[in-house]
């Protein structure tokens, strides 16, 4: 079963930026959507920002024009620059594809906004 390698999370000042990462452990065909995902302690897991196999957007209404969701082809990785990042972004993220029979998580990666 392919699984989803994440990196890049970390403990960050407010106003600061991270980059986080998330590549398969094998290949996946067919890929429909990458997404990336955040729970925070006592909150269900909520989107936070998508990318269809078109290549468009959607981001959750508190990132917008923060946050950027991006990918690489040849790669086969995806990214979520965050930029601006407030302590409410504290959460484990996770990154998730959607592809035809398939759909994976990666592990979770911490993600700490504080001074």
């Amino acid at each position: 079963q392919v699984q989803l390698v994440e990196s890049g999370g970390g403990l960050v000042q407010p106003g600061g930026s991270l980059r986080l990462s998330c590549a398969p452990s094998g290949s996946i065909f067919s890929v429909q959507s990458r997404g990336w995902y955040r729970q925070a302690p006592g909150e269900q897991r909520e989107l936070v920002a998508s990318m269809d196999f078109r290549g468009n957007t959607n981001y959750a209404d508190s990132v917008k024009g923060r946050f950027t969701i991006s990918r690489d082809n040849a790669r086969n990785t995806v990214y979520l620059q965050m930029n601006s990042l407030k302590p409410e972004d504290t959460a484990v993220y996770y990154c998730n594809v959607r592809a035809i029979g398939i759909v994976a998580w990666g592990q979770g990666t911490q993600v700490t906004v504080s001074s």
